[in-house]
């Protein structure tokens, strides 16, 4: 049950809010004057010169770190040592060629084993899990 999507009214970025509506004039009249003395008030007490100045910082530019140096990166590249290109070749199989190993024995499940002599062949094939 993951990975579903939501539906349209479930969001985490929210909503940008419309104008706002009152209920009738005279709502609106006093919120009005309610916004005009709450401005005379910021003026009286000189908050208008920090909103100047909020305003001057939001246009300014964004300031960007200097980029950061690793390493040898302020160093020149020095290209690696040119050799010549030779192809990859398949090594020869390795075969056994000596004799001291008589063949090969599964012990339990798919366990190769190697047998050296009569003996250890009979042992192995005595042997249980």
């Amino acid at each position: 049950m993951a990975f579903h999507l939501a539906h349209p009214a479930i969001t985490t970025t929210g909503k940008q809010k419309g104008p706002r509506k009152f209920r009738n004039s005279a709502s609106a009249q006093k919120s009005r004057d309610n916004q005009d003395t709450w401005n005379d008030l910021l003026k009286k007490h000189g908050i208008e010169q920090q909103e100047k100045r909020r305003q001057r910082a939001l246009k300014a530019e964004v300031w960007k770190p200097q980029p950061l140096l690793y390493r040898g990166s302020d160093q020149p590249r020095i290209p690696s040592v040119e050799t010549s290109w030779e192809p990859c070749t398949k090594a020869p199989d390795k075969v056994y060629t000596g004799t001291a190993i008589i063949g090969i024995s599964t012990m339990h499940k798919s366990n190769a084993v190697p047998v050296f002599n009569k003996e250890a062949a009979m042992d192995i094939s005595k042997m249980r899990r």
